[in-house]
């Protein structure tokens, strides 16, 4: 088998043209061609009259409206701080997530409301809230925290009951006589 790899300055040879000055051929053939620079956002950024980024996270039962504004790091839940709503630390640690990827703990405020579902459902909305409210804010940001996995809705939810069963796949205990 052979090895057909071919570089710009074997195309320029066959096509008869002069290859491209050999200081910067990658930046000339990208500029050639149109492409967009790797720098710049893909998407826009949104933000209110007020200066706020919002987004609606969901996880199970659990809907979540964040609003993301800079600051100093203060999250509120419901009219109430995050260690009030959420006391386990282990909930605000999964709140914090998308600001530790993208590096940027204690510089956003953010402000939700959150309905249905339990506290861990609660949890991973606002999570999913402020990871979406965060690229819309710094569309830079859209590729760490979509790589971390944090802009897909979790589908995973509860397995409906399932007639003569006791649960969803639990059956009732046997009795052979």
């Amino acid at each position: 088998m052979s090895d057909n790899r071919q570089s710009l300055s074997d195309l320029a040879a066959l096509t008869g043209q002069a290859p491209a000055d050999a200081g910067a051929p990658a930046a000339a053939a990208s500029a050639s061609f149109g492409d967009v620079p790797s720098a710049a956002p893909l998407r826009e950024r949104q933000v209110d009259a007020l200066g706020r980024a919002y987004a609606t996270g969901r996880r199970k039962d659990a809907v979540a409206r964040v609003w993301l504004k800079p600051g100093s790091g203060k999250i509120t839940v419901n009219g109430r701080d995050q260690e009030v709503y959420f006391a386990r630390p282990t909930l605000r640690l999964v709140i914090n997530q998308p600001f530790g990827v993208a590096g940027r703990e204690g510089q956003y405020d953010v402000i939700c409301t959150v309905t249905g579902g339990g506290l861990s459902g609660q949890a991973g909305a606002v999570k999913h809230g402020i990871a979406q409210a965060l690229t819309r804010f710094e569309p830079i940001l859209r590729t760490p925290v979509k790589q971390a996995g944090f802009l897909t809705r979790d589908a995973r939810a509860v397995e409906r009951k399932k007639y003569g069963k006791a649960k969803a796949r639990r059956s009732f205990q046997f009795s052979k006589r």
